[in-house]
This record gives structure tokens, C-alpha cells and sequence, in this order.
């Protein structure tokens, strides 16, 4: 009786391994599916858990996935999604089809021109692009970026208020060496023409994950905001890869120092601040305690 009250049904065994896959830290999803699968021993429920999830990490997870006519690649995001499987790449005007779950693009064709800006906005959104390109050879030599127009892009001239998205995404994958990371950062420009200004946006995420001889991982988020005056496409392109520079290598700098202190802080906070005798611990003189002396004092026992 108590065994048939444990059994899952293919609902509760679907959402499970949705979970496990959505949960799978960067650039691990495939490994896990492979787990997954053996362990379910079912394909309805692993194709139909997978056919949900794996879209969803693809673009959360910012992958990118190189073009088949190896013209580059492209960015898999909520910004760029034409349809369910298709993403543009407005660099090349190119929009890839995407099989998720095998993580690969299967086609491509030439965007069509709705799926493009207007070219008052591309103005913008190339010298941007132009910009970001340099930014992020310099900092993030396994990195990729691309720049889209989410708000406004039939905008013909001047007058008109519209959005641009900045979208980096880089990963650095040794799973010899049993350690994965990424780094994923949305920017968001909204250029509002009535009042001259930028107004620019960021989410900023950090994944590591060290599993040699244990499972470590880091998921640090960070936001931040600027602004910046409203200028001709090349002088905004400079001033906001500018605004992205500094407060990415801030962030940097912050997590790389708070490493640094982890020994001092966050360690010796895992800790209990006051043991049982309600007295702080003396992390500087640890050598005047002696569990063997404690434990003869408490149980009477004289030597």
C-alpha cells in the first residue's frame, strides 16, 4: 500500500524533471538530460519535460549557437524571437532556426523587412553594435554580443521615443577540469527624444559551478542604472559602451574583492556567532580550547 502511494503519476514525473533541467547550471543541461532520461526510463515524459524546458534555459541561460553557413552566431533570447524556433540576427539580417533541445541551428534564411528596423533606428542600433563589438573582444574573449531593437523600430526620424537592448553572453566551459561559468548581462536603452536623455538599465548575472570532489556554485545577480544625454548614433554608441564598461568592471571588482574576504567573513559565518556557552568565538586564540579538558570538566573526571 505504501508503495503505490509513493508512485508519481506522469505529471508529478514531468514537472520533476522540468525542474532538474531548468535548475541545470550553465552549460550543463545536456548532462543532466542524459541523467534524466536514463533514470525516467520513459520517453513520453522525458520528450515532453524537455520539449518545455529546454527553451526556456536556452534563453534564459543566453546561449549562442553558431550559424549553419558559419557566418557567425546567434544569440538565443526573448529579445530576438520571431516565432517559436526562429531568431534574428540583426547583424546579418539572418533569422536561424533553432532546435532546443539538441541545442543546434538546423536552417536559416534572410530576414524578411518587418522582422528588420527602420534604417533611422539601425542608425543607432549599428554604431551601438559597432561599439559593443570592440567592448567586448577587450573583456570577454569567449563572448558574444548583438544589440536589438525591442520598442520602436519603425520610428522613420527624429521625434519619436524607442528601445535598444544590450545583450552579452559569455561561457567558459571545462567540464575535464569538473568547472563551468557564465556570464550574462541585459542592458536596456530607452532613447527619449522629448527629453534628450538615456535612460540605461542593467541586469548583470555571474554562474559557476566546481564539482571535483564536492558541488560548489555561484549565482550572483547585480542591478544597476544611468543615464546619459541624447547625441547623433556614434556619440550615444561611445557614451553608453562607456556607462556598460564601468559598471560591469565595478561589479567585477566587487565580486572579486568579496572572494578575497570570504575567508574573514562568509566562512566564519556558516558558524554559530554564540555556541552554547553564549560567548563569541575567538577565531584569534583557538589554541586555548581543548575539547578533551572540556569534556573531562563537564563529566567530573580529574586526571
Amino acid at each position: 500500500m505504501a508503495e503505490e502511494e509513493c508512485e508519481l503519476n506522469e505529471k508529478q514525473k514531468r514537472e520533476i524533471a522540468k525542474w532538474f533541467l531548468l535548475n541545470s547550471p550553465a552549460g550543463e543541461i545536456q548532462y543532466i538530460a542524459k541523467d534524466l532520461r536514463s533514470v525516467l526510463n520513459d520517453e513520453k515524459v522525458y520528450n515532453e519535460a524537455a520539449s518545455e524546458a529546454f527553451p526556456l534555459y536556452n534563453k534564459s541561460h543566453l546561449i549562442f549557437l553558431e550559424l549553419p553557413n558559419r557566418s557567425g552566431d546567434v544569440l538565443v533570447t526573448s529579445y530576438n524571437e520571431l516565432e517559436e524556433n526562429e531568431f534574428l540576427d540583426p547583424r546579418t539580417a539572418l533569422v536561424a532556426t533553432v532546435d532546443h533541445v539538441k541545442q543546434v541551428c538546423t536552417d536559416v534564411r534572410p530576414a524578411a523587412d518587418e522582422e528588420l528596423s527602420s534604417p533611422y533606428i539601425e542608425e543607432f542600433r549599428c554604431a551601438l553594435d559597432a561599439e559593443m563589438l570592440k567592448y567586448v573582444a577587450e573583456a570577454y574573449p569567449k563572448g558574444i554580443c548583438s544589440v536589438y531593437c525591442v520598442d520602436g523600430k519603425d520610428v522613420e526620424g527624429p521625434g519619436s521615443n524607442f528601445e535598444l537592448v544590450v545583450v552579452i553572453s559569455a561561457a567558459k566551459n571545462s567540464p575535464q577540469n569538473f568547472c563551468n561559468g557564465s556570464w550574462r548581462s541585459v542592458w536596456n536603452i530607452e532613447f527619449k527624444e522629448d527629453v534628450q536623455m538615456l535612460e540605461v538599465r542593467g541586469k548583470l548575472q555571474v554562474g559557476a559551478h566546481y564539482y571535483e570532489e564536492g558541488n560548489v556554485q555561484l549565482d550572483a545577480k547585480h542591478e544597476c542604472k544611468d543615464a546619459t544625454i541624447f547625441q547623433a548614433p556614434d556619440d550615444c554608441a561611445i557614451s553608453i559602451a562607456n556607462i556598460i564598461r564601468h559598471h560591469e568592471a565595478e561589479y567585477l571588482e566587487s565580486l572579486e574583492a568579496s572572494y578575497s574576504n570570504l575567508p574573514d567573513t562568509t566562512f566564519k559565518d556558516l558558524r554559530r556567532k554564540l555556541p552554547v556557552t553564549r560567548t563569541q568565538f575567538p577565531w584569534h586564540n583557538t589554541l586555548q580550547f581543548s575539547l578533551t579538558r572540556d569534556i573531562q570538566k563537564e563529566l567530573g573526571i580529574d586526571k
